[in-house]
C-alpha cells in the first residue's frame, strides 16, 4: 500500500530517457507506485531492460524507441498512448545528453545538437502532452532541467543554456494550462552519479575504477551541506512526489534535489 496521496494506480505515464539513470529510477518508483509506464528511449534494448526489471517485479510497462528530437515521432508517441490507453497523466520530460566545452571551442553542430536534445525536444513533449492534457482536465508534466542553471561554470554554456530554456518553458507552460487543471514542474537536480559523471571515475575502457569512484564522490560530495552526491532515486522520489496528489497545489516551480549545493530565493 502506498502513502496517503502518493497511489498512482493506472495512471498512464510517459517517460523518455527510461533506459538508465534518472529515467530508468523514475520508471520503477511510479511503476511500483502503481502505474502504468510507457517508456521510451533511443536505446530499445536499454528501454526493454528497464520495463523488463518493472514486471519482474509486478508492474505494468511497455517500451518504445524514441529519439527525442523527432518532432513527429514525438507526437505519434503521445497519441498511440492515449489510443492505447485512453488518457495520458504524467509526462516526463528526462532524456538529455552531457555536454562539456569552452564557448570558442563550441562548434555549430554541438550546438545544434545539445539544444535539439536538451530544450527543443522537451517543448515537443509538453506542446504533445498539452494538446492532450487540457481537454482532458487533468495531468501533470514534469521536466527535467538542472543544477547548472543556478552555478555558471566553465565549459557548461550549451548544456546550461539548454537548461535554464527547460525552466523558464516549465513556468509559463504552467501559467498557460493551469486553468485547465494541469500542473507544471521542473526538477533541477545537483551532482547526481549516473552516466552523466562516468567521465569522473572510469578507465580509457569504460570500466569504474574504485579508487576514481571514491574519489568523485568524495570531490563533489563535499560541495553539498548533506555532504554527498545524490543517486538517481532522490531525483526519481522527488518526480514521485511532484506527480502525486500530495503535490496537487505545486505548479510552475523548480524543485531541487541537489543536496543544497544550491538554494536560491
Amino acid at each position: 500500500m502506498q502513502p496517503d496521496g502518493f497511489d498512482l494506480t493506472d495512471r498512464v505515464a510517459l517517460l523518455t530517457g527510461t533506459g538508465s539513470g534518472i529515467g530508468r529510477a523514475t520508471a520503477r518508483t511510479l511503476a511500483a507506485a502503481g502505474a502504468v509506464v510507457v517508456g521510451a528511449d533511443l536505446d530499445p534494448d536499454a528501454a526493454e531492460a528497464t520495463v523488463a526489471e518493472i514486471r519482474a517485479a509486478g508492474g505494468r510497462a511497455e517500451a518504445h524507441r524514441l529519439d527525442v528530437t523527432d518532432r513527429e515521432a514525438f507526437d505519434a508517441l503521445v497519441e498511440g498512448t492515449v489510443e492505447r490507453h485512453g488518457r495520458l497523466d504524467i509526462l516526463g520530460n528526462i532524456a538529455g545528453i552531457p555536454h562539456n566545452r569552452l564557448v570558442a571551442e563550441v562548434t555549430d553542430d554541438e550546438l545544434d545538437r545539445v539544444l535539439a536534445v536538451n530544450a527543443k525536444s522537451v517543448f515537443y513533449g509538453c506542446r504533445a502532452a498539452a494538446r492532450v492534457m487540457v481537454p482532458q482536465g487533468r495531468g501533470v508534466i514534469v521536466n527535467v532541467s538542472s543544477g547548472a542553471i543556478d552555478t555558471p561554470a566553465p565549459t557548461l554554456a550549451c548544456y546550461a543554456m539548454a537548461k535554464a530554456a527547460v525552466a523558464m518553458l516549465t513556468r509559463t507552460l504552467a501559467t498557460e494550462v493551469g486553468p485547465a487543471g494541469v500542473r507544471v514542474n521542473a526538477l533541477a537536480p545537483g551532482v547526481i552519479e549516473t552516466n552523466f559523471s562516468r567521465q569522473h571515475f572510469v578507465d580509457e575502457t569504460g570500466a569504474v575504477v574504485p579508487e576514481r569512484l571514491e574519489a568523485y564522490r568524495k570531490r563533489f560530495g563535499q560541495m553539498a551541506p548533506l555532504r554527498r552526491v545524490g543517486t538517481p532515486q532522490d531525483v526519481a522520489d522527488a518526480f514521485w512526489y511532484l506527480v502525486s496528489d500530495r503535490a496537487a497545489f505545486v505548479t510552475g516551480q523548480v524543485l531541487r534535489p541537489n543536496g543544497g549545493v544550491a538554494m536560491p530565493w
